[in-house]
């Protein structure tokens, strides 16, 4: 079934089960104030901003903060957090210094609804509070509160919940950023987590299947799905996201029936995107932002995957006509050097689980070539994969553990960092911190094709494998011959894979 067959199917079956009388009910009793923009006003699934509280504000103490940029970091900031009751007026302090959280902004309340999807869960009610900073300073340090009536962040006694972000500099320089993808809820994906955030990276990239609320993530509709796993993941990731802004994109188990046609409502209650894709609220994993001299482009590719088709063309072809044209202006912008695109589905992997998508290869890879792409990172395998240099999907350079590409000329590396913290899966082949897959009757591996069956893949192109839980670590140097240190780390801080990126500078 397609995401709307399946969303009509969900709105069809809770019917007849007189279950929306209740989720209408539910949004009554918090009526008063406007729904978020763009949402569907009769939706149950989307609550009404509370204009009363319904617990003493005192009592409710905010969580999961997490931060992500505007379109534009040097000057735009977004914060998003939670509260488990409806509060009353909600709002975000700002300043310069800790002590004085001046500047104090109105929150804006986007609400959930989720009835009993099975016999076994229960409805929730969430809550889920958004702050937009614009017109900062580049290159600068802010302080932060959230609070409501009842919880001021400025009061002494809650001055352990104040946090900080750091703008985009103004100028080039020596930064770095880390990503993976598959991260969910567990002990593995909080250690990543505290890794991560010894690397004091510049920004984060979560390459899709952010939690695992749906844990099946196939699409059909007999997929279950707890929106209780959001409180947690939240909750697990605030430790490192209220301080780094956590960029994400849309893998499979992302997509949520319940609450739209596309799935995607309960990522736009959730999350505050750039929103300067082909289409910002059905389509909000798809953005792009500059920081420094890197352009990092976000796709959703379950637009084009053979694999899961449940939102296979969903766009119209917008994504990838947007894509074509994004990556040419950001190619021709003075001053950005490097291009880096993430999405969920492996255009190259070997794992036994999902191995390649050929709609991610058919609908983007000669875009890639087209506007020389520096770095592409993907999840979907819970493993960590890397290819050899490539071009038009061959090896055009092998690069060996601690090797240089030149990607302006050489090709592209295409990483798979889908260890954050799900189950791991395996290689078809003993798994290795290099080496080349050379006996295909051993490995067997394939890509998905239109039609969703698997082809054989002749594989020439793995050149690191490894099983364990990880995530990379890309330390970026501008200069006259500018470069990305790639480096992938395990769980243990081991490093597992290095290698360099780069290419000649951009235009001055």
């Amino acid at each position: 079934m397609s995401m709307p067959e399946q969303h009509a199917y969900l709105r069809t079956k809770l019917t007849r089960r007189g279950l929306l009388r209740t989720s209408a009910a539910a949004a009554g009793a918090v009526a008063g104030s406007s729904v978020p923009a763009g949402s569907a006003a009769a939706s149950p699934a989307l609550l009404s901003s509370p204009a009363t509280a319904a617990v003493d504000g005192s009592l409710v103490a905010p969580f999961g903060r997490h931060l992500a940029f505007g379109a534009d970091p040097r000057t735009q900031m977004r914060v998003a957090w939670q509260v488990p009751f409806a509060v009353r007026r909600p709002y975000l302090r700002v300043g310069l210094k800790p002590w004085d959280l001046g500047r104090k902004i109105e929150a804006e309340v986007r609400g959930l609804h989720t009835p009993a999807l099975s016999a076994k869960l229960p409805a929730v009610d969430q809550y889920y509070l958004h702050a937009a900073l614009d017109g900062l300073n580049p290159g600068t340090t802010y302080y932060y509160g959230v609070g409501h009536d009842g919880f001021d962040p400025a009061d002494p006694r809650h001055f352990g919940t104040v946090g900080t972000f750091r703008t985009a500099p103004a100028r080039a320089g020596r930064f770095v950023f880390t990503a993976f993808g598959d991260q969910g809820v567990s002990y593995h994906a909080l250690a990543n987590d505290q890794l991560i955030l010894g690397q004091d990276p510049s920004f984060h990239l979560h390459a899709g299947d952010i939690c695992y609320a749906d844990p099946d993530g196939s699409g059909t509709d007999h997929d279950a799905y707890d929106a209780r796993v959001w409180d947690q993941f939240l909750a697990q990731t605030e430790s490192v996201a209220k301080s780094v802004p956590w960029m994400v994109t849309t893998g499979n188990h992302d997509m949520e029936a319940w609450y739209s046609p596309n799935g995607y409502g309960g990522q736009n209650a959730r999350w505050t995107l750039p929103g300067n894709g082909p289409d910002a609220e059905n389509a909000p994993g798809v953005y792009s932002f500059t920081y420094g001299n890197v352009a990092v482009i976000a796709l959703d590719a379950n637009d084009v995957s053979y694999e899961i088709p449940a939102n296979q063309g969903y766009t119209d072809g917008r994504q990838t006509r947007w894509l074509d044209r994004r990556l040419g202006e950001l190619r021709a912008t003075d001053g950005i050097d490097f291009l880096v695109v993430f999405f969920h589905h492996c255009a190259f992997s070997t794992t036994n689980a999902h191995a390649s998508d050929g709609g991610v290869r058919d609908a983007w890879l000669p875009l890639f070539d087209k506007h020389q792409v520096d770095l592409v990172i993907n999840g979907h395998n819970h493993i960590y994969e890397r290819t050899d240099a490539l071009k038009g999907g061959r090896v055009a350079k092998k690069v060996p553990i601690g090797e240089r590409v030149d990607s302006s000329r050489e090709g592209i590396v295409y990483v798979t960092a889908g260890g954050a913290g799900k189950a791991l899966y395996d290689f078809p082949a003993p798994d290795s911190y290099e080496g080349h897959v050379k006996d295909l009757d051993e490995v067997r591996t394939y890509h998905w094709t239109k039609d969703r069956t698997k082809a054989v893949d002749t594989v020439e192109w793995s050149r690191v494998r490894y099983t364990g839980f990880s995530f990379l670590a890309v330390e970026v140097e501008p200069g006259h011959r500018p470069r990305m240190k790639v480096t992938a780390l395990a769980e243990s801080g081991e490093r597992i894979d290095h290698f360099e990126v780069t290419r000649p500078a951009g235009r001055a």
